[in-house]
């Protein structure tokens, strides 16, 4: 548990909020919509504390918010398509996917492995004025434990959240409304990946033609409100491994070193202390470099299923099926 400091709308405690957000911690503060829970999208343990407070079951990307549409250029490719619905739509509750720029900063966490990210710009001024004062992308799904209702108040976050995050910056009531429009322009067609605070219509008579309608495409989403394929390794993935074989990569968790992984073509420990929160930071990266080892399976220690480590399961599971 920690102390759970309540900051009011005024220039001292929107530096406090930036001082905690740049330190790796957790804010809540107002959007147009619902009171957001914060963390630096750059920093991949702040990103596992969202998942650690809203005991979230699987790590969905998140929409990263920036200050301006020129801060959001630094983390996403935006085509004429895209161009034009940023400068037409934002500030306000649109939601943008994007090809990940060669300068992004926001990390693996946050985007759940994929080569794509969600950015936008809110309208709310007190989310803008906190935006600009982090001058980092802030992750910021609602600020509530998974499968409860959406807080529109500070005291409806301290209801959720006391004590599990660090402070919730209360700008009165939020304005309820449905959530933003997500629109995928990822090449081709622009796809509507979820319906919300900006009408397809004017979508539609921005960019002169129809926005296609995304479905259920695979096993995990794309944004929120879009199911899609997650990060794949290349390899084969082996879970509750107690060994390792000859010529597999070994994706470790805690203090103990399992039979045969001195032999692995390579090996790297989520967490060393067996920490699910440093493990979740840790996760998609380190898929990653053990799938470039070109190891034909990744064998994975067994990891308890608690916390954090339900959604650290839950991801194996989903690289581990059949493909």
């Amino acid at each position: 548990m920690r102390q759970t400091e309540r900051l009011a709308a005024d220039a001292a405690g929107l530096a406090r909020a930036a001082d905690i957000l740049r330190r790796g911690g957790l804010v809540a503060f107002p959007t147009e919509t619902v009171y957001g829970l914060g963390a630096d999208a750059t920093d991949a343990e702040a990103v596992a504390g969202i998942y650690a407070a809203k005991e979230r079951p699987s790590f969905n990307p998140l929409i990263s918010h920036l200050g301006s549409f020129e801060s959001a250029k630094s983390q996403g490719i935006f085509d004429e398509t895209a161009t034009r619905l940023a400068e037409a739509f934002w500030p306000g509750p649109l939601t943008l996917v994007v090809p990940v720029a060669p300068t992004c900063t926001i990390s693996d966490l946050a985007r759940a492995g994929l080569d794509s990210v969600g950015l936008r710009v809110p309208a709310h001024p007190l989310a803008h004025a906190l935006l600009e004062r982090t001058g980092r992308p802030v992750a910021a799904p609602s600020a509530n434990r998974s499968g409860r209702v959406s807080p529109t108040d500070a005291d409806h976050v301290l209801g959720d959240l006391d004590g599990r995050i660090d402070a919730v910056l209360d700008g009165g009531a939020a304005q309820v409304g449905v959530e933003s429009t997500i629109v995928s322009c990822l090449g081709g067609t622009p796809r509507l990946l979820r319906p919300g605070g900006v009408p397809r219509e004017a979508i539609e008579a921005l960019i002169g033609r129809k926005l296609e309608t995304a479905g259920e495409v695979g096993s995990g989403p794309l944004a929120p409100g879009m199911l899609a394929s997650h990060y794949a390794p290349r390899a084969q993935v082996r879970l509750n491994a107690t060994s390792i074989r000859p010529g597999e990569a070994a994706l470790l968790f805690g203090p103990e070193v399992p039979q045969g992984a001195e032999a692995a073509q390579a090996a790297l420990n989520l967490s060393k202390n067996g920490d699910p929160v440093e493990a979740a930071a840790h996760l998609f990266s380190y898929l990653r470099q053990l799938d470039a080892s070109s190891a034909a399976t990744i064998a994975v220690s067994p990891i308890p299923e608690t916390g954090l480590g339900e959604a650290i399961n839950d991801r194996l599971r989903r690289a581990a099926a059949e493909r």
